[in-house]
């Protein structure tokens, strides 16, 4: 119940007691898809073809966990500007409003998926195999949208009042028992694929109660409580959520685009292709996210020096939380070299989607290390309230250079040379990126010291009042 002091002058030591929690509900996070791939691709007589299946819906699941974090992401820093300037009444507002928000986004998102499952998966790599496993999957999953988008959403919000340990506590919750509920649904009462998924969305409630439970409590910071909503609010969390749901749902894009690819070029061997895919994002998540919770948990600090104007503040901790994502991404990559096959052989024992998997493992590595900078700028515009910039790299990256290579590359060469748009994307992304925040990070950092920011709002909120007069 104790809260990170975000405006402490012991920087590193802040930044640590935000990003170790996030960097372990991130890597206890990745083990929901890892566990149910794990589990899948062991099923008897149709381990391989199932993985597929979840392989195909992968994606899909991580477009709808996106519209989480269009709210919780977007709102949290605006909440913890509100807190850094001592506006605690504004930051209950926000609090609120989100919770309205995430509520509507579970209900419509949810809906969308259950109504056109069918054309979608098939849009997205599905084959006549296994169009069925990834139909069940789907559906149980889309279904529990209702509760796992405002769990992980309102998440965001813990975090960002400094209860980096409860965050994680919330998560941890869920993966535990989706650990234990996978076997028993999987395997004792015989539902494959359709247990994978049920199993999932049970932990999912868990969490999502745990998360509500906590931000009800009397000794918690600022409480969530009911009160009228305000679209205004509600605009502004949006206005820079676009940033990190871009982000996210892009991910997804590529992954999905990536899946129709290797089921068009890869012919009769589409499926094994896919699950060779599933196999190498299984891994390259155990990266990823993490880094993704370093450079999104240290948001709060980030956004209260901001918002308290400590220049100091904000340098020393973006430079921590660089460090932090070199350092792990240095870690990981060393991992890749040495642990790949044991990684891959929890999922199949098909020796030819082993030693592809294998192979795609390493070279999907090859560009991790340069992706810290992506990583740890593109999310300290976006802590600093500057989607514009953050939005604009992700695509730069996600758009321009990654479909870019993943759809001309098997075009030039085979259909393995997909695999290679990744590194290629992380590397180029990683230098645009870099130059841009050098020239852009200082400039924004200097216009809220001086008040230029201050000014503008001032200058917008007078003319409305013209206008509406």
């Amino acid at each position: 119940m104790k809260a990170v002091n975000l405006g402490s002058g012991r920087v590193l030591s802040t930044v640590l007691k935000l990003i170790i929690p996030a960097m372990i509900a991130q890597f206890i996070n990745v083990l929901y898809s890892i566990v149910d791939r794990m589990y899948v691709g062991n099923i008897e007589g149709i381990g391989d073809t199932a993985l597929a299946a979840v392989g195909v819906c992968a994606p899909i699941t991580t477009l709808i966990s996106s519209f989480a974090f269009l709210i919780g992401t977007g709102g949290a820093p605006l909440f913890a500007m509100s807190l850094g300037e001592g506006r605690e009444d504004n930051a209950r507002k926000i609090l609120c409003n989100a919770a309205y928000a995430l509520a509507a986004l579970g209900v419509f998102v949810a809906a969308i998926f259950l109504i056109f499952n069918r054309p979608i998966l098939f849009t997205f790599g599905a084959s006549d195999a296994t169009i069925d496993y990834a139909r069940q999957y789907l559906m149980i999953y889309a279904a529990g949208a209702i509760f796992s988008i405002p769990g992980t959403g309102l998440n965001q919000y813990i975090t960002a009042q400094g209860y980096s340990g409860i965050a994680m506590a919330s998560t941890v919750i869920g993966a535990v028992a989706n650990i234990a509920l996978d076997p028993l649904f999987i395997f004792v009462f015989k539902m494959d694929v359709a247990g994978a998924a049920i199993a999932t969305i049970l932990s999912q409630l868990l969490t999502f109660i745990f998360v509500v439970t906590f931000l009800r409590l009397k000794g918690t910071k600022i409480r969530l409580a009911l009160s009228k909503p305000e679209m205004r609010i509600i605009g502004n969390i949006i206005k820079l959520g676009i940033s990190p749901f871009i982000i996210m749902a892009s991910d997804s894009l590529i992954i999905i685009v990536q899946n129709a690819i290797l089921q068009a070029r890869g012919g009769a061997d589409g499926d094994t292709w896919i699950t060779v895919s599933t196999i190498v994002q299984a891994f390259f998540s155990l990266t990823s996210m993490p880094m993704l919770g370093i450079s999104e948990g240290s948001q709060p600090v980030l956004s209260y020096a901001y918002g308290a104007k400590n220049e100091h503040l904000v340098k020393r901790a973006e430079m921590w939380i660089t460090i932090a994502c070199l350092v792990f991404t240095t870690f990981m990559t060393v991992i890749s070299i040495f642990c790949a096959q044991p990684f891959v052989s929890l999922f199949t024992g098909n020796a030819d989607i082993a030693e592809k998997s294998i192979w795609g493992i390493r070279v999907f590595m090859i560009g991790v290390i340069p992706l810290s900078f992506q990583y740890a700028f593109v999310d300290c515009f976006t802590a600093l309230g500057q989607p514009k910039y953050a939005i604009t790299l992700s695509l730069i990256r996600k758009v321009v250079f990654f479909l870019g290579a993943i759809i001309a590359f098997p075009l030039i060469w085979d259909v393995s040379a997909a695999f290679y748009a990744e590194p290629f994307a992380d590397i180029a992304a990683a230098i645009v990126t870099s130059i841009s925040f050098l020239i852009i990070f200082p400039k924004v950092i200097r216009r809220r010291v001086n008040g230029e920011d201050d000014l503008k709002k001032r200058r917008f909120h007078h003319r409305r009042r013209v206008v509406e007069e």
